[in-house]
């Protein structure tokens, strides 16, 4: 694949999910890392240390990509998912979006559905990755 692809990741992308559902060796890619808060740091609006980890978790999946030879920018992005998505195409217009997250086990973003939300509010193909 060629083009611009938005990568939405609450977890650090794993180096063989940059081959799969596209290929993002050729394309132009920006990683949004959401600062994700719990519930009581969320409503507290104490978003320093979501942003510092979100920061991390950025870096360490811009090396990953790094490492498998896909070149990316990245930053970090709202708490809430679908807000870090628009966002980001306010400013990057991507062709496709995918969405990387953790093990069904761990993740809230497969419990809330957040690839199928995301298909339902852009018009931009969606794709999902569970980080290994």
């Amino acid at each position: 694949m060629s083009g611009r692809v938005l990568l939405v990741a609450n977890e650090t992308v794993a180096g063989d999910a940059v081959h799969a559902p596209v290929d993002l060796h050729d394309a132009e890619v920006l990683v949004v890392a959401p600062a994700l808060n719990g519930r009581i740091a969320f409503w507290s609006s104490a978003e320093d240390g979501a942003r510092r980890a979100a920061a991390q978790r950025l870096e360490r999946s811009l090396e990953v990509l790094a490492a498998a030879g896909v070149a990316a920018s990245g930053r970090v992005g709202d708490a809430n998912p679908l807000l870090a998505i628009e966002d980001a195409l306010r400013t990057f217009a991507a062709e496709e979006i995918v969405v990387v997250t953790q093990p069904e086990h761990r993740s809230h973003w497969l419990a809330h559905e957040i690839a199928a939300r995301a298909r339902a509010r852009f018009p931009h193909p969606v794709h999902e990755i569970v980080a290994a």
